[in-house]
């Protein structure tokens, strides 16, 4: 006969019952003074927790940065947010997904509707007023830089460095650059 050098407790006794019987998540004793409260987010929930700011985006939980605008910008579907298909990664996909939001098949059906319509001269032309005054803010911008910090320093191919200073611009150049860049944003194309 041999004897058990162990006693088990109630609550031993208890634990092996639930297991036996399947019931592994029954409490064996009862906890007083702490409740853990969990919280359940969805899909493109925001909260604070420990100092950061978190959401959950394609369901996985991911701090929010103040770069995401930036990412949302430069990333590439699995598929079309229009017609749900494949998007391959392809380069007149990325082209079409970086002007339009949708895959370039979806975009030639747009476009084929609008040809049938007879809208597709107006769209065509709201594109191309759209790039040139891209085009003009961009000229416009390297123009101020230019004016407000004549000493600039680039560096060349090779590797070395320049300093290149310009001297006093006129008044007029000024003006005259200026007003070429307002008449080109009002030109229709």
């Amino acid at each position: 006969m041999t004897q058990l050098n162990k006693q088990f407790s109630e609550r031993d006794v208890q634990r092996m019952r639930n297991i036996i019987t399947g019931n592994t998540a029954d409490n064996t004793r009862i906890q007083a003074g702490y409740s853990n409260k969990k919280v359940q987010y969805t899909e493109g929930d925001i909260w604070e927790e420990n100092g950061k700011t978190w959401t959950i985006h394609n369901s996985i939980k991911q701090t929010v940065t103040k770069h995401d605008a930036l990412k949302a910008m430069v990333e590439f579907p699995l598929t079309c947010p229009k017609c749900g298909k494949s998007m391959k990664n392809h380069s007149l996909n990325k082209k079409m997904y970086n002007i339009h939001r949708m895959c370039s098949n979806c975009v030639v059906e747009m476009e084929t509707k609008l040809r049938i319509e007879g809208k597709y001269q107006d769209y065509e032309k709201n594109l191309l007023n759209a790039n040139k005054n891209t085009s003009a803010d961009d000229a416009e911008q390297i123009f101020e830089d230019f004016i407000n910090n004549p000493t600039s320093t680039y560096v060349t191919e090779d590797g070395t460095i320049e300093s290149w200073t310009g001297g006093n611009i006129s008044p007029e150049l000024i003006k005259t650059v200026k007003d070429n860049i307002k008449r080109l944003r009002e030109t229709e194309m």
